[in-house]
């Protein structure tokens, strides 16, 4: 997987924390660096964690399943990335977020932002990625794009926060369809 690739992934990734960012800056009276920065150590940290997790357990059955291995990438990132399009194009008024960064808030949240992560790690394991490089460029990624979006929200608001989350989706939907079809030679 090339470096494209792997950024690609890492800002898809990144799109339901930096939602979820938007409406913390948006929920913030005072927005400070260390407020944003506390934002992006969760989820840069989740997102970077998730993905190891899902590699360990890819690994140990990856003798197993290594025939349908392009499958489960192209069908996970689909899920994953389809969700994420349902989501954004969702009508629905959605929770509001408050300025609370207490550690149980924060671990919901970002525990919730990175269950996507998990499966992508999985898959990770079946394309043979070197992990460490992946997870730490997928976590600085999350931090940064996290931290930008506790400062736009709180400048911008909510505005740009299911436009967002939409490339996010068709961004994994496509690498997905980029993994089977490489594996199937038809690219």
């Amino acid at each position: 997987m090339g470096i494209l690739e792997l950024f690609l992934i890492a800002v898809g990734l990144s799109m339901d924390a930096f939602a979820v960012s938007v409406c913390k800056g948006l929920a913030m009276k005072r927005c400070t660096w260390d407020k944003a920065a506390i934002v992006g150590l969760y989820f840069g940290g989740f997102q970077a964690l998730m993905p190891l997790a899902g590699y360990l357990l890819g690994v140990q059955f990856k003798r197993e399943i290594t025939a349908v291995d392009h499958w489960i990438a192209f069908i996970l990132l689909a899920l994953i990335g389809g969700n994420m399009i349902r989501e954004a194009l969702k009508q629905e008024d959605e929770e509001e977020a408050d300025e609370c960064l207490d550690v149980r808030t924060m671990l919901g949240l970002a525990v919730a932002t990175s269950i996507d992560a998990l499966a992508v790690g999985v898959t990770f394991a079946f394309l043979k990625v070197d992990i460490v490089p992946a997870v730490s460029f997928i976590g600085v990624i999350t931090f940064t794009l996290s931290v930008s979006g506790v400062k736009i929200g709180n400048v911008f608001g909510t505005k740009y926060q299911s436009g967002a989350e939409l490339a996010g989706g068709i961004i994994l939907v496509a690498i997905g369809l980029k993994i089977l079809l490489e594996h199937l030679g038809l690219l």
